[in-house]
Formats: structure tokens, C-alpha cells, sequence
């Protein structure tokens, strides 16, 4: 069934061939431009200015990474098309990655029993509290790029502004879920990690300030994790799309897990006040923060090699275009898209 509600707005003459997600959401969908030429859309791609891709089979001569199967069993590349880059989606995905990369520095960091050992306790403490300021930047800048991603298929209208993008929260958006989710998460980190650099904290306080909010993230970071993955993986089952994409969310759906072991293995013995493990505790806190960190490596890796090939756009004329005449391309190449999508005259 084609379900067209989540798709962003479609140019004049396009139709959605197939939609595809998981329950409510589309994650995934195949257009059908007014030259008869098919496009994959996805909502990772679309929220990241990466652009639209196009059929292999009618494209053969472009280069770009490994085909891969879409929603109805067509293989697409990436090939050029008008999608109106967004400005600022590299520096974008810098500043995502750096904060993500920081924040698991110093969790991976504070988690290693030699730094432990060599620095006085409060000293571990403010690292935890330091690194999760750093993830609740993350967070939200990643949450303003779901809120405030292209209202269009092809990205042309103005970006939404951030008060209205607040307020109209879209329902059937997983990339909304997964990124308010998470920003809640990490501020329940925030309010973990620095309950736990107060002194002289009961058990009973430690209970409900360091620990119970440390469960909380951690679920909240498992739910976003999913969310993120179910975006980009088709089906149940790991289905890889040699994407950097799909390696980013499956990096972040295992740093989840391992906080969440974590999480559990840090609950006080029953009658003590000793953790169940701290050797676990230890080292699933340090494993999930070194998969978040090539998670986060990897954005600024994803939005360099899966982006569309863009090419400048044409002056907008007043005169009236040469008809397009083929040049071997087939009806994905640039010259067609672009007579396929005309500019407006001034």
C-alpha cells in the first residue's frame, strides 16, 4: 500500500510508486517523475540533505558506490538530481559527529580502570558529567535536523523555523522519535553524572539520583537506537545496504546495548552498598562509548560519500529551453532531470 501523509511535499507530476517502513512510519519510498523516471527516497537521506536516488538500470555510465535493493526489489545507485542541497549539511554533520565524538571520549575515558585508579574520584566523576553535556548538545542539534528537515521532496522551500518546528511535531516522523528520544535520554545522563559528583550521597540517594536516571537514558537510548536502525534496515533482520547510514545506526544500536548492560550491572546488591559488577559496569560503559564514537566518526563520512552528485544549477532564463537531446544517459542523466524540472523565469 502506498501511504503518501509522511512524505514531504511532491513537485508538480510526481507520484509515489511504493512507500515502505515499519508500523505507521515510511522510511522508504520510490517516485515517479513526470518522465517516467524512477527515484528512491529515504527519510535518513531526505533529513541530511544527501538527495534523491535514481534507478541503476538507467543510469549505467555514473559512478558512485554499490547498488543496493530498495523496497520493491530494484536496484538503485546514486545519480544526479535536483535536490536542492541544503546548505550547511556538511558542517551540519561535523558538529554532530564532534559532539557525539567528545562525549564518548570522555565516557570511554572515565570507564577505564587505569584513569580511575591514577585520579582522585571526583575527578571520574566530572568526566561522565563533562561527556554527557557534551552528548546532550549532540542530541539537540540532531533533534533540530529531524525538526527542521526540507518540507519537500526536492528541498527547495525554506527550511522551517525553529520555534515551528518546536511546536508541530510530527507523529508519524520515526527520525522525530528517534531524535526526541534520545534528547531525553542524554538529559537523564546529565542528571546522573552530576548527581554523582555530589559527596557524601546515601545509598538510598544514589539509588534515585545516579542510578535510576542512568536506567532511564539507557532505555530511552535503546528505544532511540531502534528507532534510528528501523529507519534505515529493511525488515527484522540486519539487512545491509552498504550505506554509512545503516553502519552509523548499527554501531549506535550496539553502543546502546552495551550501556544498558551497563546500566543493570551498576544496581546495588540487595542489603549492601556494592554494585552487582563494576567489571561489567566498567566494560560495557566503555564498549558502548567506542561504538558511539565511530558512530559518530562517521557522520561527516556519510554525508561526504552518500550524498547525490550535485550539479550548479542554470541561470534562470526568460528564453525558451533547447529541447533536451539524448546523450547516451538514458533519462536519469542531468540535462533530463533538469528539463524534466524546469527553473522558474525571474
Amino acid at each position: 500500500m502506498t501511504r503518501t501523509s509522511a512524505l514531504p511535499d511532491l513537485p508538480d507530476g510526481w507520484t509515489a510508486v511504493d512507500t515502505r517502513g515499519p508500523g505507521p512510519f515510511v522510511t522508504h519510498a520510490v517516485l515517479r517523475r513526470p518522465d517516467g523516471a524512477e527515484v528512491e527516497w529515504t527519510s535518513r537521506r531526505h533529513r541530511k540533505g544527501l538527495g534523491l536516488r535514481a534507478r541503476a538500470a538507467a543510469a549505467p555510465g555514473l559512478a558512485g558506490p554499490a547498488t543496493a535493493p530498495t523496497p520493491t526489489g530494484v536496484a538503485l545507485a546514486p545519480a544526479p538530481a535536483d535536490t536542492g542541497r541544503r546548505h550547511g549539511a556538511d558542517a551540519w554533520s561535523w558538529w554532530i559527529g564532534a559532539l557525539f565524538a567528545i562525549g564518548s571520549v570522555c565516557f570511554a575515558l572515565g570507564s577505564v580502570p587505569a584513569y580511575v585508579e591514577a585520579v582522585a574520584p571526583a575527578v571520574t566523576a566530572w568526566t561522565f558529567a563533562v561527556g554527557s553535556v557534551f552528548f546532550t548538545s549532540a542530541a539537540y542539534l540532531q533533534y533540530d535536523e529531524a525538526a527542521r528537515a526540507p518540507r519537500d521532496v526536492l528541498a527547495t522551500a525554506p527550511p522551517r523555523s525553529r520555534l515551528a518546528a518546536l511546536v508541530g511535531f510530527r507523529a508519524d516522523r520515526i527520525d522525530l522519535w528517534a531524535s526526541a528520544v534520545q534528547l531525553v535520554g542524554t538529559v537523564l545522563f546529565n542528571v546522573s553524572t552530576f548527581s554523582a559528583t555530589r559527596t557524601g550521597l546515601a545509598v538510598a540517594g544514589d539509588k534515585t539520583l545516579v542510578w535510576a536516571p542512568d536506567v532511564l537514558g539507557s532505555v530511552c537510548f535503546l528505544v532511540a537506537s531502534w528507532f534510528a536502525y528501523a529507519e534505515v534496515n529493511r525488515g527484522v533482520l540486519p539487512r545491509p545496504d552498504r550505506s554509512v547510514g545503516w553502519t552509523i545506526a548499527g554501531l549506535n544500536m550496539a553502543g546502546s546495548v552495551a550501556f544498558g548492560v551497563a546500566a543493570v550491572a551498576a544496581r546495588y546488591l540487595h542489603g549492601t552498598d556494592e554494585m552487582a559488577n563494576v567489571a561489567l559496569v566498567n566494560a560495557g560503559t566503555f564498549v558502548g562509548a567506542v561504538c558511539f564514537l565511530g558512530g559518530a566518526v562517521l557522520l561527516p563520512v556519510e554525508s561526504a560519500r552518500d550524498r547525490t552528485p550535485q550539479r550548479p544549477r542554470a541561470h534562470p532564463s526568460r528564453t525558451t529551453k533547447a529541447p533536451h537531446r539524448p546523450c547516451g544517459e538514458g533519462p536519469s542523466c542531468w540535462c533530463a532531470i533538469r528539463d524534466s524540472n524546469p527553473e522558474p523565469a525571474d
